[in-house]
């Protein structure tokens, strides 16, 4: 059956954006197993199987690479927030804001690490950009969710940022701890003690988890 123009096009499209998920697969693997700096796009494409010059017609540069990870990291993220599972029980919240940056400490600190140095070369200023709106907007519904709970008295009643920077805080310690050499003898069970920081990280902020205010406990002539 002799394809269409239409059609013809419509699966050179959708080959081509097939390709370019598996070029940022491999790419992801690569910085993962051997560290971005050590990774060529000549690498990249031997993996994928395809030529250095098909990796340009997709990505102009190495940075490009990088930002198109994070930034889908963010939209990630933002759909994490918007799922119904979220919007109908904001308990789940926590949980899933734990699961989803814990689960692959290594991809969340090459993000982390990245984003330093991008920042600091100031390549490619218009993806940088755009990265910084998925996470303002990621910033601006996590603060609505976090809002909510403390209007049901589920959370102290603080800003929001409060809750989200000690959330990422505590999350980006765990990640480095997991990483950290000297640790990776300490911690036996990677998997369990995982899971005892996620239970952690999730009444992180509870409502009277930070006990009574000093002056309820002390005499009344020793208010301050």
């Amino acid at each position: 059956m002799v394809e269409s123009p239409v059609e013809k096009q419509a699966r050179r499209v959708r080959e081509f954006r097939q390709r370019e998920q598996r070029i940022l697969e491999a790419a992801l693997t690569l910085f993962l197993q051997q560290g971005e700096d050590r990774v060529t796009v000549e690498m990249i494409a031997e993996q994928v199987g395809i030529g250095k010059g098909t990796i340009y017609k997709h990505f102009s540069t190495k940075s490009e690479i990088y930002l198109r990870l994070m930034v889908d990291y963010e939209r990630e993220m933002a759909a994490l927030f918007q799922s119904p599972k979220i919007s109908q029980d904001k308990e789940a919240l926590s949980r899933a804001y734990f699961e989803f940056r814990m689960q692959e400490p290594a991809k969340y600190l090459l993000f982390n690490r990245l984003e330093e140095k991008l920042v600091k070369s100031n390549v490619v200023p218009d993806m940088i950009d755009e990265l910084h709106r998925f996470r303002a907007k990621n910033l601006e519904s996590l603060s609505e969710l976090i809002g909510a709970r403390v209007d049901e008295g589920l959370l102290e009643d603080v800003p929001p940022y409060f809750h989200y920077c000690a959330a990422w805080a505590f999350v980006h310690g765990a990640a480095v701890l997991y990483q950290s050499e000297f640790f990776q003898d300490v911690i036996q069970d990677k998997d369990e003690f995982f899971r005892f920081m996620m239970d952690i990280g999730v009444r992180m902020g509870n409502r009277g988890q930070r006990g009574k205010k000093r002056a309820d406990t002390l005499p009344s002539d020793q208010t301050v």
